[in-house]
């Protein structure tokens, strides 16, 4: 159970993050600038990705809870930092980022670390 709950919170946060970041660039893009907490309330129910957005964010903090009451913080914390790859891997390939050598590096290092604590 505990790798479904962890792949559940991986895949949920990585899909609310991506969205998020999506959103709120096409957002900017528009209007030329960061909008203010007032527009992002609008933007919220104008752009349904963004609603998303959030309801993946949601579902993933649920699915945390459950994680840390079935398995160790020691556990759980580092191995759901596995996001962090994944989403500098979609990032790169979805949104079009770039990637320096340094942070390149920094998620060879963080995934590591997963797969120290993993076993």
């Amino acid at each position: 159970m505990k790798w479904i709950l962890l792949a559940l919170v991986i895949l949920t946060t990585v899909l609310g993050d991506l969205l998020q970041s999506r959103e709120m660039k096409l957002a900017a893009e528009h209007r030329g600038n960061i909008p203010g907490a007032g527009s992002v309330v609008k933007l919220i129910f104008a752009r349904r990705y963004l609603f998303l957005a959030i309801a993946s964010m949601g579902i993933s903090f649920f699915a945390f809870l459950a994680l840390v009451q079935t398995e160790p913080i020691s556990f759980a914390v580092p191995a759901s930092a596995g996001s962090f790859v994944v989403e500098t891997i979609l990032a790169k390939l979805l949104l079009k980022e770039h990637l320096s050598r340094r942070k390149t590096l920094g998620t060879l290092a963080v995934f590591g670390g997963i797969l120290l604590v993993a076993h």
